[in-house]
């Protein structure tokens, strides 16, 4: 069994309003009773970071942090309509989503893509929540492996040394928004073969690593997940939506 603190991820996806924000995290900060087993970031749309950064500041005791959903691989220049590491820290972002399978799927993006991203966040000190998955027709085929093993290999390739200071999010893409979820035998699997990856690229400090699931963990499902030996935390979808949700899965870790 792993020994790092748990993490739970929401990533509230193209969703939210400035009225519905404030009910939600509001809802979510009143609840949160945790001490400091897990961390807990809500990941949110790039218009509302202000919102939410604020609302975060404002409340006394908030251990809840804050995350995007993505970043720009460029820090700067004609860009129109993206958005630098930079920009993203002045609103009190420490977590950021690179390579989320919706990302790769629909906006195009590159295993190698991903990597300059993951590269580009930590070298502004924004830890990278790295995701890697496979589809279904893959994971019929018996690619399962070698399609995380090949996203993953080029984030390791490019940060290096810095491989440590990533997260990892294994988020099945046939799991995804589907309503099917990888057993917890399944994601265990999978979750061991990246931990090997990790650990044969960064030896013992692979195992400061946290490698979260991303494949419609909800209330229900989350406590068999996360007790499994190689699944620190989840990247959670639907669920980070309905506080009452969010705050089970953080009771789970």
């Amino acid at each position: 069994m792993n020994s790092v603190k748990k993490l739970i991820a929401g990533n509230w996806k193209m969703n939210g309003s400035l009225e519905s924000n404030t009910t939600l995290l509001k809802s979510i900060l009143d609840g949160d009773t945790r001490a400091d087993a897990c961390d807990a970031v809500v990941c949110v749309p790039s218009v509302y970071l202000s919102q939410i950064n604020s609302l975060i500041q404002d409340a006394a005791s908030s251990r809840v942090r804050l995350g995007a959903q993505d970043l720009s691989a460029h820090e700067k220049g004609a860009y129109t309509g993206e958005i630098s590491v930079s920009m993203l820290k002045e609103f009190g972002v420490s977590f950021v989503i690179v390579g989320h399978s919706e990302r790769r799927q629909f906006h195009h993006e590159t295993d190698q893509l991903v990597a300059i991203k993951a590269e580009r966040a930590l070298g502004a000190g924004v830890t990278p929540i790295v995701c890697v998955g496979e589809t279904q027709e893959e994971r019929e085929a018996g690619l399962t492996e070698v399609i995380v093993k090949r996203q993953l290999a080029a984030v390791i390739h490019l940060v290096g040394h810095c491989i440590s200071e990533i997260v990892v999010a294994y988020e099945p893409v046939w799991a995804i928004g589907t309503g099917l979820t990888a057993t917890p035998e399944q994601a265990q699997s999978v979750h061991a073969v990246l931990r090997a990856q990790l650990n044969a690229a960064a030896g013992d400090v692979a195992q400061r690593i946290r490698i979260l699931y991303g494949g419609s963990m909800n209330a229900s499902n989350a406590k068999s997940l996360l007790t499994q030996p190689d699944i620190d935390g989840g990247l959670i979808g639907g669920a980070s939506l309905k506080a009452l949700d969010f705050l089970s899965i953080i009771a789970c870790a």
